[in-house]
């Protein structure tokens, strides 16, 4: 018998700055990454003004994680220490695994009118896999597959499975599913999940509800996380709603967290900034 998934917590998103002074807003991370194992943090970094996001993130390092970049409108350049590089533009993906270290930096450049729209999730990697060699798939926006539904439901699928469709993002260790789902005015849509992964939808156009989970309505910047089920039920306001569907398996790790390394012990964290330090961070000399 299908059991639906009631809200866990329902937030907005909010305001921040990073790197070298980008504004963006902060759906989760840095003190509730329990709740949303196995992902750590999540941004929303669209913006109309290039002055709030054209100093971009400068080099840093990653150690511990993948980061998953999704661009809507204008252009995300980057490039690493170890001669990568590479731009993703409007409907473009990037799921970039640091594992035993990469230092890279990212720069926004908005469209003609200055829009830079897009998101950035981070995604923890078990202890087992902490040092594993780093690695892009970078995905271009006519390789990721949509199915159009009954009723108009239009959904991209990025990473897993949607029915018989597969996303072009392969071979992840935490089987996780995202989605890009666009449902019309009054159209109700049902996604089944796996009963045992986190999942989390944040809604970025229109509105609507969740009927098995509650009747509160959720608009642009809404962060939904559900408790345990295996189907979300969906139901879109006017005029519509557009939202991000993702899920995952936890991890049920330790998590020693610092800045953009993210380790099981405070050890680890300790000895991955010294070898920053110390320039012997980087352990792998190529893609």
């Amino acid at each position: 018998m299908t059991k639906a998934r009631k809200i866990k917590r329902a937030s907005s998103s909010r305001p921040t700055l990073e790197g070298a002074g980008v504004h963006l807003k902060r759906a989760f991370g840095f003190g509730d990454e329990h709740l949303f194992d196995p992902f750590l943090l999540m941004d929303d970094f669209r913006g109309d003004n290039p002055s709030d996001y054209i100093k971009g993130f400068p080099w840093h390092p990653h150690r511990g994680i993948e980061t998953i970049t999704y661009v809507l409108t204008g252009d995300v350049s980057h490039r690493d220490n170890m001669h990568n590089a590479g731009v993703i533009s409007a409907g473009d993906v990037q799921w970039m695994t640091a594992g035993s270290g990469i230092i890279h930096q990212e720069m926004p450049k908005g469209d003609e009118q200055g829009r830079m729209y897009g998101f950035q999730l981070w995604a923890n990697l078990p202890a087992s896999r902490k040092m594993m060699d780093p690695r892009y798939q970078e995905v271009k926006s006519a390789q990721i597959p949509e199915m159009t539904f009954e009723g108009g439901v239009r959904i991209r699928i990025i990473c897993g499975n949607e029915g018989d469709i597969t996303g072009p993002v392969r071979d992840i260790v935490i089987d996780p599913q995202y989605l890009d789902i666009s449902i019309p005015a009054g159209v109700e849509y049902r996604h089944t999940t796996k009963p045992d992964h986190t999942v989390f939808a944040y809604i970025f156009e229109g509105e609507g509800t969740f009927p098995d989970a509650s009747a509160e309505i959720h608009g642009n910047n809404s962060l939904v996380l559900f408790d345990s089920g295996d189907e979300v039920r969906m139901l879109a306001g006017s005029p519509g709603m557009r939202l991000l569907l993702i899920s995952g398996c936890p991890l049920a790790e330790p998590v020693s967290w610092y800045g953009p390394i993210v380790m099981n012990t405070d050890e680890e964290l300790e000895l991955a900034f010294q070898e920053y330090r110390e320039g012997t961070f980087i352990k792998k000399s190529g893609r």
